[in-house]
């Protein structure tokens, strides 16, 4: 029997698998970047134990069965061949099993023993915090915006949104196309904000006419086909670079944000010269949404936005100003191989532009002690909650926290600058900090059911759990304020969905900025501010009116006579000054009686001028007509067709 070593096995398999390939670079990643982000795990951070439940994988995909197919046909292989030979025992890294070693010997502190206070690092702002603008200068929502699309930036991006057009039509695009000028571009913008904040159905409704739900301001500003051929091509980057792009994919050259870059990286690069963060920020993630096929779309269950483009965000904790940010593009490649959480927030913390002595806040996808040790190197204190699997974080120390512990009871470990906490809720909180001490006396107040009845009941807290939850909540707010008015809309290009977010920056920043300024604007005020000025209107106009045969008459003005109050302005019916102008009655010899008041007025008479006559003289038969010439205006036009004079007719 012919006997076959592995190196044949392997290509005799490979041969029967003629469709044994990996789709795509996105399918070879697509595992590592649920991991990151559906799990929310950091192979580079997170260990696999026993005691942390994992959640279910998805079902493979079918290159994978493959594959496995592949690899156990040769294992078997192997083994048939070398069942002699014993499979050699892997070894543990020597490191790991000293960081055991000591996290054995350590054990849970509690409340009542004194931690030592942490060397704090003095703070040192690079520039001063807050606005780099001048306070006494007036500063418009426009001037403000401005400083985020400058009008060089709006240069490019009309240079690159006409090349586009001008390729489009070369391909017989069969729209007319006229190059787009700044000032257009900037009355587009204006109109995305309008969008924003008047909500319609569909975009052709905003300039739907003849209806009682027309939005008239639109067709004002721009016509519905001339939004709709800028939107079309609207374009960040040169379709030339582009194209040089494209052949370079598959190969490490190729840049997925090519067609964001030139405006991403002057957003980005306004952000930080315009304001100068406070020294509390946080870092958490952000989701754009976006289904479109890209290897940049993420999935996460736990966001309110499940599918979209991932953002890493460095936001203020104060106000929700959007400091920094940068786009996952998908690739699992890590410039310090200590994994994705890592890079993320270092990427994010420029010593150089911020400063030192900052304190940053994060969720526990990125907290490790490899990190926070790091950053204290930096001079950057950091807090955030922790996993218990995490690499160097204390999980086998005596007196730990158990199910039976009582709500508040608290637990702490002291490692060189870091703290690891342990506090009790209604579930088990951990917290790892560089800044804060094990606890000070805090108290947190949390509602509890005894004897029936709910009371308000104090139980300790740990200091980094409750500066945690002060600051912690920087990225959150700034989501907040972007979806308020956010220009989000359907598109047909993915990189057109990070272009409307880009605008949702640079209004929420602008507003904020305004707010530290001058603070007497409200976020309403402040768009509709914005909106006018970006489109070149007063916001003061007024609405136009439409035609109508009917001229009211006017209105009365106040007074405290009740006789007066509906009839004050109106004119007298002549009838009825004559008739009832002086009338007897049995309350007295004589009693003087208004004549009554023309509301609904008409003019009768052909020769001897108009006469006054209300509708009521006009329309009873119990009151005598006094028409002129003897003959009702109905006889008289009847008459004057048919060529015969008026003829007197008394009643």
């Amino acid at each position: 029997m012919a006997r076959f070593s592995s190196e044949d096995a392997l290509q005799m398999i490979l041969d029967s698998e003629e469709e044994f390939t990996f789709s795509s670079e996105e399918d070879c990643n697509s595992d590592d970047e649920r991991v990151h982000f559906q799990e929310r795990i950091d192979p580079a951070e997170d260990t696999c134990s026993e005691n942390v439940s994992s959640s279910p994988s998805p079902a493979p995909r079918r290159g994978a069965r493959r594959c496995r197919s592949v690899l156990s046909a040769i294992e078997n292989h192997t083994e048939c061949d070398n069942e002699h030979v014993q499979a050699p025992v892997p070894k543990r890294a020597k490191s790991n099993k000293q960081a055991s070693n000591r996290q054995s010997t350590l054990a849970w502190k509690t409340e009542t023993d004194v931690d030592m206070v942490p060397q704090t690092v003095r703070f040192r702002p690079a520039r001063e915090t807050g606005p780099q603008l001048s306070p006494v200068d007036s500063h418009s929502p426009m001037s403000l915006f401005k400083q985020f699309f400058s009008e060089s930036a709006v240069s490019t991006l009309c240079h690159n949104t006409n090349a586009q057009a001008a390729k489009a039509t070369a391909k017989g695009s069969k729209y007319k196309w006229t190059d787009v000028s700044i000032s257009e571009m900037y009355r587009y913008i204006g109109l995305l904000f309008y969008m924003a904040m008047v909500k319609v159905s569909s975009i052709s409704d905003y300039w739907r006419q003849s209806s009682v739900f027309s939005v008239p301001f639109p067709a004002t500003v721009m016509s519905r086909d001339r939004y709709r051929i800028i939107s079309w091509n609207v374009h960040m980057s040169h379709p030339d670079a582009d194209m040089d792009n494209d052949r370079k994919r598959g190969t490490p050259e190729h840049d997925r944000l090519c067609r964001v870059k030139p405006l991403m990286d002057t957003i980005r690069q306004a952000c930080k010269s315009i304001y100068h963060p406070k020294r509390n920020s946080a870092v958490d993630e952000r989701m754009v949404a976006c289904k479109a096929h890209t290897g940049m779309t993420q999935y996460m269950k736990a966001k309110p936005t499940r599918w979209g483009f991932k953002l890493f965000v460095l936001a203020d904790s104060s106000n929700g100003y959007t400091v920094d940010f940068s786009v996952y593009t998908g690739k699992n490649n890590f410039p310090t191989g200590h994994g994705l959480s890592y890079d993320a927030v270092t990427s994010l913390l420029d010593h150089t532009f911020l400063g030192s002595g900052y304190h940053v806040y994060m969720d526990n996808f990125y907290t490790s002690p490899k990190l926070l040790k790091d950053l204290f190197a930096m001079k950057f204190g950091a807090c955030g909650t922790y996993r218990d699997n995490r690499k160097d974080c204390p999980r086998n120390a005596a007196n730990s926290l158990s199910k039976k512990s009582a709500r508040g009871s608290i637990r702490w470990i002291r490692d060189g600058p870091l703290v690891f906490v342990k506090w009790m809720d209604t579930r088990e909180v951990s917290v790892c900090s560089t800044i804060h001490p094990a606890y000070t006396g805090n108290t947190a107040q949390r509602r509890v059911k005894t004897q029936d009845t709910w009371r308000t009941k104090t139980f300790p807290c740990p200091a980094p759990v409750t500066e945690y939850n002060k600051h912690m909540g920087g990225v959150d707010l700034s989501d907040q304020l972007i979806q308020y008015y956010t220009t989000q809309h359907k598109t047909m290009k993915w990189y057109r969905k990070i272009f409307l977010h880009f605008l949702d920056i640079a209004s929420t920043n602008s507003f904020i900025v305004h707010k530290e300024l001058h603070g007497n604007l409200s976020h309403k005020e402040f768009m509709e501010q914005l909106i006018t000025e970006l489109c070149g209107v007063s916001q003061k106009t007024a609405p136009k009116r439409t035609n109508s045969d009917h001229v009211p008459v006017p209105g009365a003005e106040l007074t405290s006579d009740d006789r007066d109050v509906a009839t004050v302005g109106r004119r007298s019916c002549v009838h009825c000054k004559a008739v009832r102008g002086h009338v007897k009655t049995s309350q007295g010899p004589q009693k003087h009686l208004r004549p009554q008041r023309v509301k609904d007025v008409r003019l009768v008479g052909l020769k001897n001028g108009h006469d006054i006559k209300c509708h009521t003289c006009l329309a009873s038969r119990r009151v005598g007509f006094a028409y002129k010439n003897g003959s009702s205006p109905t006889e008289l036009r009847r008459k004057k067709r048919a060529g015969l004079p008026g003829r007197s007719r008394g009643r």
